[in-house]
């Protein structure tokens, strides 16, 4: 596997840049943000199209011309986040035509009255998602190799890719991922089984299988004197499955894995992809970003996976963003004010340590109608299902 740092050309030049030195002086507030972008092949031509692959992404990336796109820049440079996860954004091997691209021609420039916004440094990386597999996974009866019997589904390799954006260097020689530990290593794994009890999955299969059906990622970004870990996922919805449940069960194990990750004593049994073994410094910074698509309220997630790490000691899990859009879009539901999906529920996280970090302000971009920019989330087209989650903090 091939991981990628990229930052601008006037500070490195190659695929990949030493570890980098930060400012010593450390920033009082940092805004840090999660966005489900959809910028994925399928977004933008037919579902099952011949061919579809990252090329899609690519042409729509250089066109700096696309109002998808160009609204998603919009709430990005309205937000400021100093640091963001983008989930659903395809890989592309070259940054020139991925991640750099993406900065270059939508994010820097000003548009509409925003300012616009530059990512100097920026980590993306494969993911299991399009990665194919000689298994029937779903098990109805056909080796088709993409879909739901990759790795992760997907119709191509690389498909809902994750990148980093930030504007503070990140520590390249530190970074951990854990795209290939296995499932089947997580102790107390939720086991699928068929109705009768049998493994659902042939046994040279389980043997195989990756926990994450994107990635995991520790990326240390070093902000003034201080690292603060980002750890980025995208569990698989809980959902496009039958009563064994499958996708529900590997949505939870993905999200214990950040809770045994954080939690001393509980992470001895991880491995990253270089072989390093054990969970996070109990001494160590760090924020959970990601669509985890479960929530602890709604939705047919098992709820305990992401309601343990909320209530996680080390994490400041206390205060949920809310907006105003989400509240008037379900009117009737309690929870409605957290929803970070337009199918209204609570799917995407930002959520710092309690060590190193007050909470100042947080909030999910979902404008009510009628005030400004909401015609940016007006529709699935405008800019994607999912909405913007923000949260700043005070550095200690």
């Amino acid at each position: 596997m091939k991981s990628l740092l990229l930052t601008g050309a006037w500070l490195c030049t190659g695929l990949a840049c030493p570890g980098l030195v930060a400012a010593q002086t450390t920033p009082a507030e940092i805004t840090f943000a999660t966005y489900n972008v959809s910028m994925e092949a399928e977004n933008y031509i037919p579902r099952g199209t011949p061919g579809n692959s990252e090329k899609v992404l690519i042409k729509e990336l250089a066109s700096g011309s696309n109002q998808q796109i160009k609204n998603i820049a919009q709430i990005i440079k309205t937000v400021r986040p100093d640091v963001i996860l983008l989930n659903e954004f395809d890989y592309i091997k070259n940054p020139q035509e991925g991640a750099a691209q993406f900065v270059k021609t939508y994010l820097k420039e000003d548009s509409n009255g925003a300012k616009g916004i530059d990512y100097p440094y920026y980590y993306y990386s494969t993911v299991n998602t399009g990665q194919p597999t000689p298994y029937d996974l779903d098990r109805n009866g056909k080796n088709e190799q993409f879909g739901s019997d990759a790795w992760g589904f997907g119709n191509y390799p690389g498909q809902y890719g994750m990148v980093l954006l930030s504007r503070f260097p990140i520590d390249t020689k530190a970074i951990r991922t854990f795209q290939h530990f296995k499932w089947k290593d997580m102790p107390n794994a939720l086991k699928t089984t068929t109705e009768d009890g049998a493994d659902w999955y042939a046994p040279e299969a389980w043997a195989q299988f990756p926990l994450s059906s994107k990635s995991h990622w520790d990326i240390p970004v070093k902000v003034g004197n201080k690292t603060i870990h980002v750890l980025a996922s995208h569990p698989t919805p809980p959902s496009f499955d039958g009563k064994e449940d499958r996708n529900g069960k590997r949505n939870h194990d993905e999200i214990r894995f950040w809770n045994d990750y954080i939690t001393a004593g509980k992470g001895n049994y991880i491995y990253d992809d270089k072989g390093k073994k054990g969970g996070l410094a109990t001494s160590a910074s760090f924020v959970i970003l990601g669509d985890q698509n479960a929530s602890p309220d709604e939705g047919n997630a098992i709820p305990d996976g992401i309601r343990q790490l909320l209530a996680n000691p080390a994490v400041n899990g206390n205060t949920a963003p809310a907006s105003k859009g989400g509240a008037e879009h379900s009117p009737t539901n309690a929870f409605a004010k957290n929803h970070t999906a337009f199918w209204r529920m609570r799917a995407d996280y930002v959520l710092p340590s309690r060590k190193g970090f007050q909470i100042i302000d947080s909030g999910v971009f979902w404008p009510a109608k009628g005030e400004p920019m909401a015609e940016l989330v007006e529709k699935r087209e405008s800019s994607s299902d999912h909405r913007l989650v923000w949260v700043r903090v005070k550095v200690e």
